[in-house]
C-alpha cells in the first residue's frame, strides 16, 4: 500500500532533516524543535488501513515503530543511584508557588546541586525565602539564574549571554576533593509561532542569536580547566546541529545515557528541552519530577566520578 510508504519516506525523511540539518536552515530548525508526537499522529490510521486492506504492513509498522523511537518513547536504559544529585528547572518567576513552598519541594530532593531558571521571581522577598526554606545551601544569583550548592564554593562568574539579557552563571565547587565547574545556563527560545505568524526575520534573528549562544558556551567549555557541567533550560530538543554541538562540547545527556521514556520536560509542547550533561562524569540515573509548579518539569539526575564508558574508551 502506498500510503505506508509514504508515511515511512515522510517520518525518515523528517527525522533526518530536523536531526541532522537541523538549524542550518529554517524550515529544517522547525523540524527539528516540532513536538516529536506530531510524527505519531498519522500512525492508527496508516496503521488501520494496512491491516484492513491486507497490505503495506511491514512499512506501516516501521514508520511506526521510527516515530515512536524518534519520539523518545521507545527509551529505555538502566539506572542506579549516583552520588552527586543534580536538579535543574525552570520556575517561571514564581507565578505558580510561593518560595518557601518552592523550596520545602526542593529540599526533599536531597540534591547537591540545584540550578533554577527563571528566578527572577516577582514578589518582593522570594529570594529570601527560598534560602529560608533551603538551609545548608550557599545561594549564588545571575540576571534571571540561581544555582544552590551544599557542596563547597571556591568562586562564581557571571558571562553575558549573547543577544540577549540573561547571563550564564558559572560557579566552581568542590566535590571528592577536586573542583567542578558547573554552568547554570537558559538559551533563547525558538518561537515556532512566529512561523504561523510568518515572521520569518524573527526565526532568522533566533536561529543566528542561538548560534552565538552555543559558540559561547562551546568556547567556555574549551577553557574551563577540570570537571564540568553543563544545566538549565537549553531550549534545545536532543535532536539538530546545536544539541550535537553542545553534546560535542559538554559530553552525556543525563536522560539519554540514564534515563527512561520521552523525559518530558515542557509538556504542553511534549518535548524535551531542559538537560544536564558533562564529559567528565558518568550518568547513573535521569527522572522528570510530575511537579506543576510551573509550565516546565523539574529534571533530576544522578552522576558517579568519571566519564561515560563510550567517551573513555581510546
Amino acid at each position: 500500500m502506498k500510503l505506508a510508504w509514504v508515511y515511512l519516506a515522510l517520518v525518515a525523511v523528517g527525522w533526518l532533516l530536523g536531526a541532522v540539518v537541523g538549524e542550518r536552515t529554517v524550515p529544517t530548525l522547525l523540524l527539528a524543535y516540532a513536538p516529536p508526537v506530531l510524527w505519531l499522529l498519522p500512525a492508527p490510521f496508516v496503521l488501520g488501513a494496512a491491516l484492513w486492506r491486507r497490505r503495506g504492513r511491514r512499512a506501516a509498522l516501521a514508520g511506526t515503530l521510527l516515530a515512536l523511537w524518534g519520539a523518545g518513547l521507545l527509551h529505555w536504559t538502566p539506572q542506579r543511584e549516583g552520588e552527586l544529585r543534580v536538579v535543574t528547572y525552570n520556575v517561571l518567576r514564581g507565578d505558580r508557588v510561593s518560595s518557601a513552598q518552592l523550596g520545602q519541594a526542593l529540599r526533599t530532593l536531597n540534591a547537591e546541586v540545584i540550578l533554577l531558571q527563571e528566578s527572577n521571581f516577582r514578589r518582593p522577598g522570594a529570594r529570601e525565602a527560598l534560602a529560608a526554606a533551603l538551609p545548608g545551601y550557599r545561594v549564588v544569583h545571575a540576571a534571571e539564574v540561581t544555582t544552590l550548592t551544599r557542596l563547597p564554593l571556591l568562586n562564581v562568574r557571571r558571562v553575558p549571554l549573547p543577544r540577549h539579557r540573561r547571563e550564564v552563571l558559572v560557579t566552581r565547587l568542590r566535590w571528592q576533593g577536586r573542583p567542578l565547574t558547573v554552568v547554570n545556563a537558559h538559551l533563547g527560545t525558538v518561537q515556532v509561532v512566529d512561523a504561523l505568524a510568518g515572521d520569518w526575520a524573527s526565526l532568522h534573528r533566533t536561529r543566528a542569536a542561538r548560534e552565538e549562544q552555543g559558540r559561547m558556551l562551546t568556547e567556555l567549555a574549551a577553557q574551563t580547566q577540570g570537571p564540568v557541567l553543563l544545566g538549565g533550560d537549553l531550549n534545545t530538543p536532543p535532536r539538530g546541529r546545536l544539541w550535537r554541538q553542545l553534546r560535542a562540547a559538554y559530553g552525556a545527556g543525563a536522560h539519554d545515557h540514564a534515563g527512561r521514556g520521552a523525559g518530558w520536560t515542557f509538556p504542553a509542547l511534549k518535548v524535551r528541552i531542559d538537560h544536564v550533561l558533562s564529559p567528565d562524569l558518568r550518568p547513573a540515573r535521569s527522572r522528570v519530577l510530575p511537579w506543576r509548579f510551573s509550565d516546565h518539569r523539574p529534571l533530576l539526575t544522578e552522576w558517579q566520578p568519571g566519564p561515560p564508558a563510550e567517551a573513555a574508551a581510546p
